[in-house]
């Protein structure tokens, strides 16, 4: 062994006290650290002949990044939908990594067994009934593409094609139909071969992000029984918008397709009994992301797929080796995911659910929802901002007053805001008007960090401020 390994090996405890130290520091920190920040990037290092062990290099690492690492996991960083790590979920993390173990295989652990005993939990959370199979992928993207994915093969058995054996060659194309399909839902349809120009914009409710349930009928009727998928929406981007899900199952009953539910963060809504209508019918979809690393609030990266046809899924990510398992009637994770190696991000939402429960998860969620409902009320009073839309969930989209308001302004009042360290929020466009979006999914947030978000966004407009006085 390496001195340096042996060395290292000697002084773990120490290595590991140094590595909870800065740990500690850091989180502690959150309060006062810049939110976000603009960030230079230095020369790459050259690579050492001779090391120079852990504890020097953990050192060396935090004296010249620590400054530049934002408070992302604190709680005013309301930029995409991005949730922080609760204490059981990061003890649970750092078990992960010491534990080391691959999820791919039965036989030889028991972390699998405890992977699907998180599923059967998150079902319970969820409301979902036991025909849905579940499986552990990195993000809503990889659970989107693995939905789609089974749904192509679903649409292709169809035809009596195999497409995972055979390929996609003479197939027609599959119409993936969506009122407002998340961009993930375009990188996993030119993955799949079935290409980004297959995404279609059906017909949305007048003033939502909603898809019409009649101008879908009439698009599926014009298919004259052509498969195809329909991806409903449980929470869009902007305005947090819900589809019908049970007016989407109804019509299940009279055309061929595939309804794949992408609820990363709006699938939390069942978990409160005064928001749980909104998901209500998705237990007739076929497939459904939801995402663990935002509203569940676990370290990246973590999200759920279910499907009530895992031999489909199987089909698909099957892998076959001398070395694997063969598939059987319950087929090993290896089998069910695009990935061989998978870590075992299960632990932090099993540790999570048994720390905190279904009210613990409730909890955090109405928090958030009232947050943004606060914000809300405290840009509609404002002469600076106007709403966008509605603030049904976690998601405030608003924009600067005026009837044009630039793109180029916009991203000045987003720089402002984060060189101020105070928030960082993203920039939109929603129905054609240039925004911003402030997604609250923290379990850290409370009330005053709402006002001082309000704070830094009326700092950042300073000639609207002193004209409105």
């Amino acid at each position: 062994m390496h001195s340096l390994l042996a060395a290292d090996l000697d002084s773990l405890p120490t290595l590991l006290a140094t590595a909870r130290e800065l740990s500690l520091d850091y989180l502690a920190s959150l309060a006062g650290r810049p939110v976000a920040l603009a960030t230079t990037e230095s020369a790459p290092p050259a690579l050492p002949e001779e090391g120079a062990g852990g504890e020097a290099a953990l050192r060396q690492f935090w004296a010249e990044y620590a400054p530049q690492l934002g408070a992302s996991a604190g709680p005013r960083f309301l930029g995409f939908v991005t949730g922080g790590s609760t204490p059981a979920a990061l003890a649970a993390d750092w078990l992960v990594s010491a534990i080391d173990q691959n999820l791919s295989n039965d036989g030889y652990s028991v972390v699998p067994a405890i992977e699907r005993a998180a599923l059967h939990l998150l079902r319970q959370l969820f409301g979902l009934p036991a025909a849905f199979a579940g499986v552990f992928v990195t993000g809503a993207t990889q659970s989107n593409l693995v939905g789609l994915a089974v749904a192509r093969q679903w649409a292709a058995a169809r035809a009596g094609h195999d497409v995972a054996q055979r390929g996609l060659y003479g197939l027609p194309p599959l119409p993936l139909l969506s009122g407002a399909a998340h961009s993930s839902i375009y990188k996993a349809a030119a993955i799949l071969g079935l290409g980004r120009d297959q995404v279609r914009a059906v017909g949305q409710l007048p003033g939502r992000e909603a898809l019409d349930p009649v101008a879908l009928e009439e698009v599926l009727r014009a298919l004259n029984g052509q498969p195809a998928v329909v991806v409903a929406n449980a929470g869009t981007v902007n305005s947090t918008d819900f589809d019908d899900l049970r007016a989407l199952a109804a019509l299940k009953e009279k055309y061929p397709f595939w309804l794949h539910v992408d609820a990363a963060f709006g699938g939390f809504a069942a978990v409160v009994p005064e928001l749980a209508v909104r998901v209500a019918g998705w237990e007739h979809a076929d497939s459904i992301t939801i995402d663990a690393h935002k509203w569940l609030n676990v370290p990246y990266d973590a999200a759920m797929l279910f499907t009530r046809h895992p031999a489909l899924q199987a089909e698909v990510f099957k892998n076959s080796a001398a070395y694997l398992g063969p598939l059987g009637e319950r087929p090993d994770f290896v089998h069910l995911t695009p990935e061989n190696s998978r870590r075992f991000r299960a632990l932090p939402v099993y540790l999570s659910l048994l720390a905190y429960g279904r009210a613990g998860i409730a909890d955090i969620v109405v928090r958030n929802c009232a947050q943004a409902a606060a914000l809300g009320t405290l840009l509609e009073a404002s002469p600076a901002f106007r709403l966008l839309a509605p603030v049904r969930l976690n998601v405030v989209c608003f924009t600067l007053t005026g009837p044009n308001p630039a793109g180029s302004h916009i991203k000045q009042v987003l720089e402002r805001v984060r060189d101020s360290g105070e928030a960082f929020l993203t920039p939109t466009v929603y129905a054609g008007t240039p925004g911003i979006r402030a997604a609250f999914s923290n379990w850290r947030t409370e009330l005053p960090d709402v006002a001082r978000v309000m704070t830094a966004l009326y700092a950042a407009v300073p000639e609207i401020r002193h004209a409105s006085r």
